[in-house]
């Protein structure tokens, strides 16, 4: 059964900064591709950095320059680093794992951003 947990968030002033984590068990985090999102509540989720099973990143434009994605593969984690953050980025923010058409998703971790 594979399962995700996430971590890290809390409450922080603007321009601070947060580390985000998300475990994998059940599975090799290293054949999945992994995204993280941030859900406002009533808004929709959105899509914020990929680190893909190949190497690759992407982020939204929202977050670059300001977030880092990396990943773990021996500790079968995903991060997600962020910085100078802003009141905008207060979000449930959630991991995802895919592979072969089969996603999972952890239960969230709560950023607030004070302004």
């Amino acid at each position: 059964q594979v399962q995700l947990v996430e971590s890290g968030g809390g409450l922080v002033p603007t321009g601070g900064s947060l580390r985000l984590s998300c475990i994998l068990s059940g599975s090799n985090i290293g054949i999945h591709h992994v995204g993280w999102y941030r859900q406002v509540t009533g808004q929709q989720r959105e899509l914020v950095a990929t680190t893909f099973s190949t190497g690759g990143t992407n982020y939204a434009d929202s977050v670059r320059g300001r977030c880092t994605v990396s990943r773990d593969n021996v500790k079968n984690a995903v991060y997600l680093q962020m910085n100078s953050l802003k009141p905008e980025d207060t979000a449930v923010y959630f991991c995802k794992a895919s592979r072969s058409g089969l996603d999972y998703w952890g239960q969230g971790t709560q950023v607030t951003v004070s302004s």
